[in-house]
């Protein structure tokens, strides 16, 4: 700092902020206004360990957005002028509110200490805060201050000094998730400031982007100026409050809002706030909900029973149009192969497109319900308070409490995608930590194995549907707690962090809002099975297709068809033998193809699992996706299946084949429960850490998940069999 600094004051009007400047600066201080404007501006000297230090104190604000003048200044001093350390003074009688100007400073990513002014008024009020906890949790110095006394400054001073050696200038902008809605807004819109580097010399990118969605007058007036991205972004916003006005009825400004003090909210009750006078403590809906859904132990208790009504809900509700769905492409299968003439085309549509997409596709009422009550739940705000709960297992396992949402979102609560979970490590300060996260998200039940474990339930667990996939979601907890902590206690050894998450407040969903939200998962879902699965699908149809029998081959089944034409036995019995040869030469087509040769390679190393060379044909097309592993499935065995004029569900065709049993059912939900993530995951993974990491997660996670196979397999076969 070449011997001289300088340090801003800052606070809310009322915080005792002047006051502690006149207890620090004395009479060395000077007084006028900022240029053009009729603001006040304070400067003051004093000399710290042979630095100066040139103290400014701002003008008070609630915010760091242009509402008024006073903020509109306090913004602009720190940006355009850098001070080395910002002070924030606080009122320790009113920290949580207060605590939402330091929450905009840490976005912004300005070097902060925190002084708790009016220690001595929070004391006679029964407020009692631990000082050291509450900077550990937001890494940055507090210190307890009395500014009519001048208790504290010296302390003050000398920690700010220190600080702003440590950070030497450098911002560091602290990333908050705003939810589903806001998020995916404001990484659209960074990625086109950060493209065109727009106001990028004065602040970080993100912190843009929020002013967009805050409708920040100075900063749209200064973007249209510039033009570039302006008018983009300007469309995103408008997009975003119209989205954000059907689903939730409120605007992105007041759901920042929340969020922010959901954030504080999270930090003051992680034994940072306490009352001793419980009776003048006031206690808003928010707080009474959670002091039963978040008791440590009714929380738990309700938490897993709600999960467990999710399950029951769904199978119980969605059975009937799942039957619905079933007929439908029972019925368009049988439609197309009486209009479509017998040869490739006719199999290219059946048993390629309907029966390869229609297999993925039944699974939408099931799915649709389950997300209808997961978007209910994140909209009321107690999937928050889930991955809250989570928090004191996961440190146990050496992860962090922000571990959880990327694992709610990967699925953690059946339905979610790997993708945004692994991006949703993000919000993790260690890199230790993320790593860790970053490769056991993947273990989640997310949308696209839902269809697998849903088939293989129907066909052998009928009887206990919801108990099955309950016990999924929990295996997948336990597995990724477990590895989690094998790789932390190995090769990504490393000191855990402070937990910190946003806790909104809770608010009714509107049934608008929750319809929204799933139908864009249920769409999303839709829009992949008529794409990438379609695509996949086709070209697993013409893997398993080509290059068919030799003609030796075929020529002996067409000989063994006329010798059972011309023998003396009756029509009846003729016919079911030419079924049977008929079902036979298509298995033996379906093995001769390139997919039933690649399956076949592998089964001498599957069949320790219980899978044939049929399984393995679904499960490497699982690795570009795990839907596709039902869909090559309803390929395979429309292609080999007993009676041609069968028009059973698949569940039915594959739980009346002889290869299989519970414990190959049990084996082939746990392998593709943690083998290798789809190959779109595997690029975020490698995006959001390194391709190293990314082939070690799918050389691991495959390498676990057949090995846990074989086990379940092994050990289902003397139990379930």
């Amino acid at each position: 700092m070449n011997g001289t600094a300088t340090i801003a004051l800052a606070g809310n009007p009322n915080s005792g902020k002047t006051t502690l400047f006149n207890a620090i600066t004395g009479a060395r201080q000077r007084v006028g206004n900022y240029p053009g404007i009729t603001v006040e501006r304070k400067e003051g000297t004093i000399n710290l360990d042979d630095v100066k230090i040139n103290v400014v104190d701002l003008p008070g604000c609630y915010s760091l957005s242009a509402y008024s003048q006073e903020e509109l200044v306090a913004r602009k001093v720190l940006v355009d002028e850098r001070p080395d350390i910002v002070v924030d003074i606080v009122d320790a009688t009113r920290l949580e509110r207060h605590l939402y100007l330091a929450v905009q400073f840490f976005e912004l990513g300005i070097p902060v200490v925190l002084a708790l002014n009016m220690m001595d008024e929070a004391g006679k009020q029964g407020v009692r805060i631990d000082s050291a906890r509450l900077s550990s949790l937001l890494n940055c110095p507090v210190v307890e201050t009395v500014a009519r006394s001048g208790l504290g400054k010296q302390e003050l001073m000398r920690k700010a000094l220190d600080h702003a050696k440590q950070r030497g200038g450098i911002w560091e902008p602290l990333k908050i998730s705003y939810g589903p809605d806001l998020d995916v807004a404001l990484d659209h819109m960074v990625e086109k400031i950060e493209a065109a580097r727009f106001m990028t010399n004065r602040y970080p990118a993100r912190w843009v982007a929020l002013k967009y969605l805050e409708a920040d007058a100075e900063v749209l007036a200064s973007g249209r100026t510039l033009g570039g991205p302006a008018q983009e972004l300007e469309v995103i916003v408008q997009r975003t409050r119209e989205h954000i006005q059907k689903t939730l009825n409120t605007v992105p400004e007041a759901l920042i809002a929340d969020y922010r003090y959901g954030l504080i909210n999270s930090i003051l009750r992680q034994n940072v706030l306490s009352h001793e006078r419980t009776q003048e403590e006031r206690i808003d809906v928010s707080a009474k909900l959670d002091s039963i859904l978040t008791n440590r132990l009714l929380g738990p208790a309700i938490m897993f029973g709600v999960l467990y009504a999710m399950f029951q809900v769904t199978f119980t509700v969605g059975e009937i149009p799942m039957g619905w769905l079933e007929s439908l492409f029972g019925w368009l299968g049988e439609t197309a192969t009486a209009i479509i003439p017998e040869g490739l085309v006719q199999s290219l549509v059946v048993s390629g497109i309907i029966d390869g997409v229609g297999g993925v596709m039944g699974f939408v009422p099931l799915i649709g319900i389950m997300f209808l009550m997961i978007s209910f739940l994140e909209d009321s705000g107690y999937m928050a308070r889930v991955a809250y709960m989570l928090d004191r297992i996961l440190r146990i396992f050496g992860l962090h409490g922000c571990s959880a949402m990327p694992f709610i979102v990967s699925g953690g609560i059946m339905g979610g995608c790997a993708v945004p979970g692994v991006m949703a490590t993000r919000t993790l300060r260690s890199p230790k930590e993320k790593l860790a996260t970053l490769i056991t998200a993947p273990f989640m039940p997310c949308g696209a194995k839902l269809p697998v474990f849903l088939l293989l339930i129907a066909a052998f667990f009928s009887e206990n549907e919801a108990q099955i996939m309950f016990l999924i979601t929990l295996f997948a907890w336990t597995m990724a707690l477990l590895v989690s902590k094998l790789l932390r206690s190995t090769i990504i050894k490393g000191d855990p962090t402070p937990f910190i998450m946003e806790l909104p407040p809770y608010r009714l969903p509107t049934l608008q809002g929750v319809l929204i939200h799933s139908w864009e998962r249920v769409w999303q879902y839709i829009r992949k099975a008529g794409t990438v699965i379609l695509a996949v699908s086709v070209l697993l149809w013409a893997a398993m297709t080509f290059p068919g029998l030799p003609e030796e081959a075929a020529s002996k089944f067409a000989a063994d068809r006329q010798a059972i034409a011309a023998s003396a036995i009756d029509q009846e019995q003729q016919q079911a033998l030419i079924v049977e040869i008929d079902n036979l030469e298509a298995q033996a087509t379906l093995k001769h193809s390139v997919a039933g040769r690649i399956g076949s390679f592998f089964e001498p190393v599957s069949q320790w699992a219980g899978f044939d060379w049929r399984t393995n044909i679904a499960l490497v097309g699982g690795f570009a996706a795990k839907e596709v592993i039902v869909s090559t499935f309803g390929t395979a065995y429309s292609l080999g299946e007993v009676d041609p004029e069968d028009s059973s569900s698949l569940s039915s065709r594959i739980a009346a084949d002889p290869a299989w049993n519970k414990a190959t059912a049990l084996a082939l939900i746990v392998f593709v429960l943690l083998y290798a993530p789809c190959f779109v995951t595997v690029v975020t993974m490698a995006k959001e850490s390194s391709w190293r990491w990314a082939l070690f997660s799918t050389c691991f996670n495959t390498a676990l998940g057949f090995g846990l196979a074989v086990v379940a397999y092994q050990v289902g076969s003397l139990f379930l069999v």
